[in-house]
């Protein structure tokens, strides 16, 4: 079936979707996807969406019929190979690169003194003003500090790591195209090119030295582990990988504690028992992950053969974005699925991912998260929103608060 065939066959309500719409607000969509087509082709992205957790997951655990691919926005902006878009030989050398650091035995050998002192010295800064965006000065800061350091980027500033996560971003989300299939806002990806070519320009350096001096910084180890004697990893099989973990793994953590606060905030029983119980932050972590999860639909697979989800039959080579997201909030899983409630009965999400394209820095994130929100609920226990201020949520590939406005007696 041709893209033309597909547009023809395509109701309006999806035709006429746009970008900017999934970005504001794609919840009523993805409600309506999840009941009348859970796989369906969608001409503004040029590609299938999987709108329920079971079609999600069934996509990301067959990994005989589907292959891990990136979107086309994707991977205009991060390039090939990377840990996100190959499959089999490839793709275990890549994991084997970066998975080592990140498995939960070696994080809990780290994770503590790595990011108590980053988010201890950044609610320290704010703790004394008594009202601040907390996605600018808290979350996202400890979060982009945090995976800096684990990579060895001490020496590059946090408003620095968030430009370029920032820019990243609105590259990667750049994915609207025309009826021909060519991109609808080309000059969208001007940020993330702008980005990459710093990038390279800070981290090359830092390189050059470890390739002599090794030590035990991430990219250190992602240049010599698994090479032989003498050798290191070529660097355009880093890079890719590199821009990968400048966005996803930087915002994940960050725009994970936004929300949790935000969700903990519309359920004010539960704000205070967590206040004084941080042993719930853990709970709360995991229903702010279903209810907005970060990454809400940014990863995508290729049919490596001729196929049928959801009672659509999808021919090889068909590319179906997974709507981690929507999934979170599938109502045969989950009651009430736009309510934050963290006393619901426990259903695993899928903000994560599933399958052999799982995310990497899953435990890394999480207790970024709760380290963060463990020192930030400790410092300042009478956190409250500003209600002068609207919580706005933005983002159809990842998502969160744009800001968090809380204010608190000094």
């Amino acid at each position: 079936m041709d893209g033309n065939t597909r547009l023809h066959d395509t109701p309006d309500w999806i035709a006429n979707i746009t970008i900017q719409e999934l970005e504001n607000n794609p919840y009523p969509f993805y409600e309506r996807l999840r009941k009348e087509a859970p796989v369906a082709f969608i001409p503004a992205l040029g590609l299938y969406i999987a709108s329920t957790k079971e079609a999600c997951r069934a996509i990301a655990k067959d990994g005989e019929t589907w292959g891990g691919f990136i979107s086309p926005a994707g991977g205009r902006t991060f390039g090939h190979p990377n840990v996100l878009n190959v499959n089999g030989p490839e793709h275990k050398e890549l994991r084997c690169m970066v998975d080592p650091a990140l498995q939960p035995r070696a994080v809990d050998g780290y994770v503590e003194d790595l990011v108590r002192p980053i988010a201890r010295r950044y609610v320290e800064a704010i703790e004394d003003k008594g009202a601040a965006d907390l996605v600018a000065t808290f979350c996202e800061p400890v979060s982009v500090r945090a995976l800096g350091d684990l990579l060895g980027l001490q020496s590059v500033s946090s408003d620095k790591l968030r430009e370029w996560f920032h820019k990243l971003s609105v590259s990667f989300t750049n994915a609207a195209v025309d009826e021909n299939g060519d991109w609808a806002n080309p000059e969208g990806f001007t940020p993330g090119d702008e980005a990459r070519a710093e990038i390279r320009e800070v981290v090359d350096p830092l390189l050059d030295n470890w390739e002599k001096n090794p030590d035990d910084s991430a990219l250190s180890h992602w240049l010599h582990d698994g090479m032989p004697e003498g050798k290191t990893r070529d660097r355009e099989r880093i890079y890719p990988t590199l821009f990968v973990f400048l966005l996803g793994a930087m915002q994940e953590p960050g725009h994970a504690m936004a929300s949790t606060i935000a969700g903990l905030w519309t359920n004010p029983e539960q704000f205070e028992r967590v206040i004084d119980n941080p042993k719930q932050i853990r709970r709360a972590i995991s229903e702010s992950l279903r209810w907005t999860s970060p990454i809400w639909s940014a990863v995508a697979r290729q049919a490596k053969k001729d196929t049928t989800v959801a009672g659509v039959n999808l021919p090889a080579g068909s590319v179906v974005m997974l709507s981690y997201g929507s999934a979170n909030h599938d109502a045969n899983d989950y009651d009430a699925p736009s309510k934050f409630d963290m006393d619901r009965k426990p259903v695993p999400h899928i903000a994560f991912g599933a399958g052999p394209h799982a995310c990497a820095g899953t435990y890394f994130a999480s207790e970024v998260c709760r380290i963060g929100l463990e020192e930030l609920f400790e410092t300042i226990p009478n956190l409250e929103r500003d209600e002068t201020k609207e919580i706005d949520f933005w983002g159809w590939g990842f998502r969160g608060p744009k800001e968090l406005h809380a204010k608190w007696e000094v």
